[in-house]
């Protein structure tokens, strides 16, 4: 087969071929290396290897990595706003609407496109689909992404995110009044109702999100999420399940949407600069569209209370 092959000699035991040669091959992750195995890609000794074979003294091992498949991502000029960038990341302020890769259906107009246009070399980082690309944002939802420009940086964000040391905070404007705070520990998967929906199923993904509400407005509570897990939806799943689903929200809530997408603005981001180890802090303030109607609620509600009519925790 055409592509690079590399060859390993093994020296001593080690348990499991995966991390065998997660150490010899750092410019590829451990995920990607599997992929290699469920593709035949591997062999040890000759004949097709799985990720648990153990690694015996002179095991031969050969690694095959197959030229990339050609793709038609096209670099677009789409403005961006660009927090933060240095020679193995950036971090992007993404507006709503905005799709962060192409997919079936939807070739251009996303976040891949403009970064490409911003940083060629990006091509193939990660995957030839998604490149950079280390976690995502819903197309509606605003806020803070990190993108990586190099493989190294891609492996070290994504380990990272595996290991829950990114930090990530949003804001969220929920109908009634949560507890104070809380965590929701509760696992996601497709929902077998509504496929285009997700849902707190037994047998899920793990999941679990922290909130603490920040203002109680009028009927709403302004809330701040911080999600341990990176589940699709995660945050609008697990406050539909406790009952206060996203202001706006049309796929989540039959209440009156009364903004133009759903109130969730990615705020917050840290995590491990990937060459230095340094903590980086990035902050986003809510964009126009929230901010305007956050303000709005505020005053409806402030005029009720004059009124007569008070705030209450109670819906």
């Amino acid at each position: 087969m055409n592509g690079e092959h590399r060859d390993f000699l093994a020296l001593e035991e080690e348990a499991r071929l995966d991390r065998f040669l997660t150490d010899r091959c750092p410019d590829l992750s451990r995920s990607q290396l599997q992929d290699l195995m469920r593709r035949d890609l591997v062999t040890l000794n000759g004949k097709p290897a799985r990720p648990s074979h153990k690694v015996r003294p002179e095991d031969v091992i050969t690694v095959v990595i197959p030229p990339p498949l050609p793709v038609d991502l096209i670099a677009e000029d789409i403005p961006l706003s660009v927090v933060y960038q240095d020679s193995d990341l950036l971090v992007v302020d993404k507006p709503a609407g905005l799709t962060v890769h192409p997919a079936p259906g939807h070739p251009t107009g996303t976040l891949v496109n403009a970064l490409l246009a911003l940083c060629p070399d990006l091509q193939g980082i990660g995957g030839e689909t998604r490149p950079g690309i280390v976690h995502r944002l819903d197309k509606d939802t605003s806020g803070l992404i990190m993108v990586a420009k190099n493989q190294m940086a891609h492996i070290s964000l994504s380990a990272q995110l595996k290991q829950r040391e990114v930090e990530k905070g949003y804001l969220a404007l929920v109908w009634g009044h949560p507890p104070e705070s809380g965590v929701v520990d509760a696992p996601i998967a497709r929902d077998p109702g509504y496929r285009k929906r997700m849902a707190v199923v037994a047998g899920g993904r793990d999941s679990l999100t922290r909130y603490k509400v920040l203002e109680d407005i009028g009927p709403f509570a302004l809330v701040e999420a911080a999600p341990r897990t990176g589940r699709t939806h995660q945050i609008r799943v697990h406050m539909t399940h406790l009952g206060h689903p996203l202001v706006g929200d049309a796929l989540y809530s039959r209440r009156p949407r009364l903004v133009p997408r759903h109130f969730l603005h990615a705020f917050r981001l840290s995590f491990r600069q990937p060459s230095s180890s340094k903590w980086m802090e990035f902050e986003s303030p809510l964009p126009p569209d929230l901010a305007e109607a956050l303000e709005e609620f505020r005053a409806e509600d402030a005029g009720n209370a004059a009124a007569g009519g008070g705030k209450s925790r109670a819906q």
